[in-house]
């Protein structure tokens, strides 16, 4: 089965992932649906200091006429910018996503002085080498899964504040080719495989987005896959993958497009919420005959696992 789903993958992945699929994708899109009056809503991106996520954090600054956006990009650990902007300002906030208990102080610290619209969860990491974090949890499900599950639940309060408040986070196709194994959340059974790992956190991730659309209709939530893009992440996480396949990579551009039309666009807060997009369109989340949807009572525990590891942390 691990075999079929790769294989199945890797030509989808031709097919619609590279700069070539986006290409053909992008003669659907709607111009229009990015020309939008930002005027009075608040963003938070985070790792927004590389890749994806700091065209994301462009594209939307350049539309709400913020001021100018200063601030290292060259660091290798993606995960530790947090952007937060509005119409005229941007504001450049320096968490470890990995770390727990930094995520709830941020997240407690701003919403207390600040409102916030729309939460775009980009931050990631693809640790391939076991590591734990200071707190004793494995590098990738940290800062792929409890760092986002933490952000996302203590903001939620703040967003249902706001009007028409939207979550997007940032998965991968990569998590077609995994079951949810919610008894190996931090991949301690069997050899470590960095790649998997981060592929197990990405489905994670769309897990949860489906399960907060469901408990908090207020808000908008959705996940998407960025296509196959060139990116610093990319390049220091699948060497390999990056020398092979670097004519075919998508642009950062090209990646944070979805990203910012669920951010902005009126045309996706009208989409269901909990959905999976690629390319401005909600997609399956499983490949066919793949065999790896979770059961309800599994998709239950991961929320709860989560529940129970953000409260031993917060301060």
């Amino acid at each position: 089965m691990s075999f079929y789903r790769n294989a199945v993958w890797f030509v989808k992945g031709l097919q619609e992932y590279t700069k070539s699929g986006y290409e053909a994708a992008a003669k659907q899109f709607n111009t229009g649906d990015l020309d939008v009056n930002l005027s009075g809503r608040s963003f938070v991106i985070t790792g927004a200091n590389s890749g994806i996520g700091k065209a994301t954090a462009h594209e939307i600054a350049k539309r709400g006429k913020a001021k100018s956006m200063s601030y290292d990009s060259e660091s290798d650990l993606m995960w530790f910018y947090v952007v937060s902007l509005s119409v005229q300002n941007v504001h450049v906030h320096i968490v470890d996503m990995s770390s727990a208990r930094q995520v709830w102080e941020f997240a407690e610290s701003f919403s207390k002085s600040n409102s916030i619209h729309v939460l775009i969860n980009n931050a990631g990491c693809m640790v391939n080498q076991k590591e734990l974090t200071e707190e004793g949890v494995e590098k990738n499900f940290a800062t792929n899964t409890l760092g986002t599950f933490i952000l996302t639940t203590a903001l939620i309060p703040a967003l249902k504040q706001a009007q028409d408040p939207r979550v997007i986070t940032v998965s991968s196709g990569g998590m077609l080719v995994q079951k949810m194994k919610v008894d190996d959340l931090q991949s301690e059974k069997g050899t470590f495989d960095g790649t998997m790992a981060y592929a197990q956190n990405k489905r994670q991730q769309v897990i949860l987005t489906e399960r907060w659309a469901s408990q908090h209709k207020e808000i908008h939530f959705s996940s998407m896959h960025p296509g196959w893009a060139d990116t610093p992440a990319v390049q220091l996480s699948m060497p390999d993958f990056h020398a092979k396949m670097k004519n075919k990579l998508r642009t950062e551009s090209m990646g944070a497009d979805t990203v910012v039309w669920l951010a902005v666009s009126a045309v996706a807060s009208n989409q269901p919420s909990g959905l999976f997009f690629q390319d401005r369109m909600a997609v399956p989340t499983h490949l066919p005959l793949a065999l790896t949807r979770s059961s309800p009572a599994d998709e239950e525990k991961l929320q709860a696992i989560l529940e129970q590891l953000a409260h031993k942390f917060k301060p």
